[in-house]
């Protein structure tokens, strides 16, 4: 038994028995292709006998879905109250999926049940039976990415001209690093100055310091501001006092950064670098003029297979994380899990890789 009590002191207290689960009925299919053109078009509708608290009271129901029969991480692809059917576009049950592990363009069973509880605090859970289907996902690139723009930068303040990438975190999506040079040649207040943006050629979103310009002195650490996903008007700019090279990060999710010096004597770049697997023939990769540490290769067509950075000595730069990672020598292959055009990016300075996906 169970004993609940409302915010109010005055309210009644009420007992629950023990909950009897809800019943998950099965699909009529076992095999589901999802298409990546209709991603609006239902793709299943799931159907399940309420559960039993005792008492008549709106229950919570979560839909969870898992690559496993024993639920070991599920993910929650849906939520009702009071309610006991949900249908699912083909984009939910795509992009959930993936969460759950399944790999793009490859059979797999997906396992759903139903999971309810009971009150705001979401009390008693009761897991459904689970059913059983075979999915088939198409890809879905979850990540933003976003670039380099600014006087203190390699193409200053041209929003098209090979603004160099950002490197994403390879365990957190809303992380992002840049270790290289940053230019202020001759000290000047608005000089050293650089931004963020979110696509080529676009100047909103862009990121910067959350002080006005004309106030944003250039800090070592401080929050951010994003025209339009904070605010209306432009955020400030980051900035160096300095030219030399630094680390920058971002974080999209606390909305802060930080810009402190690194030190990048001793670190020689290759003399050559190329890009080589089973996902390409052999691509010679170039070195940014602005900062020989930086490496691009644009326009790059890649199928489903690997890839490593491959020095004209021979030392072999990867590792195991797709799209993005720190690579090291003997790293291991990075996988490519889907065809597209990318533009690929290396820093030898951190190891730092990122293949960004241009159609997806």
């Amino acid at each position: 038994m169970m004993l609940f009590k409302a915010c109010d002191d005055s309210a009644e207290l009420f007992t629950i028995s023990a909950p009897t689960a809800p019943v998950l009925a099965n699909v009529s299919f076992t095999d589901l292709k999802l298409d990546a053109v209709n991603t609006n078009n239902p793709a299943i509708t799931l159907n399940w006998e309420d559960a039993d608290y005792g008492q008549q009271a709106s229950i919570n129901y979560a839909v969870q879905f898992s690559s496993d029969d024993a639920f070991t991480t599920p993910v929650t692809a849906a939520t009702v109250t009071g309610r006991t059917n949900v249908t699912l576009s083909v984009s939910e049950v795509n992009a959930n999926a993936g969460n759950a592990g399944l790999n793009p363009f490859e059979w797999k069973a997906l396992y759903i049940r139903v999971v309810s509880t009971i009150g705001s605090k979401a009390a008693e859970a009761a897991a459904s039976n689970a059913i059983e289907i075979n999915v088939y996902p198409f890809f879905n690139y979850v990540f933003n990415d976003y670039y380099l723009v600014g006087n203190a930068t390699a193409p200053g303040w041209n929003n098209n001209s090979n603004n160099p990438a950002l490197y994403r975190d390879e365990t957190d999506s809303n992380v992002f690093y840049y270790t290289g040079l940053f230019k202020n040649d001759n000290g000047d207040y608005n000089e050293g100055r650089f931004k963020i943006l979110e696509s080529k050629g676009l100047w909103q979103p862009q990121w910067g310091d959350s002080r006005n310009e004309g106030s944003d002195d250039p800090s070592e650490n401080g929050n951010i501001a994003g025209n339009p996903t904070t605010q209306a008007g432009d955020p400030g700019r980051f900035g160096v006092v300095t030219t030399g090279f630094y680390t920058f990060s971002i974080n999209f999710a606390t909305n802060k950064y930080t810009l402190v010096p690194f030190n990048a004597s001793g670190i020689t770049s290759p003399a050559s670098l190329s890009l080589q697997g089973s996902s390409t023939a052999n691509v010679a990769m170039n070195q940014l003029g602005f900062d020989g540490h930086q490496w691009y290769a644009s326009n790059v067509r890649l199928t489903p297979g690997t890839v490593e950075f491959v020095t004209g000595a021979g030392a072999r730069w990867g590792n195991t994380t797709s799209f993005s990672g720190v690579a090291t020598d003997g790293g291991g292959a990075i996988p490519v899990i889907v065809e597209d055009d990318y533009d690929i990016w290396f820093n030898d300075l951190t190891g730092r890789y990122i293949l960004i996906p241009l159609n997806l």
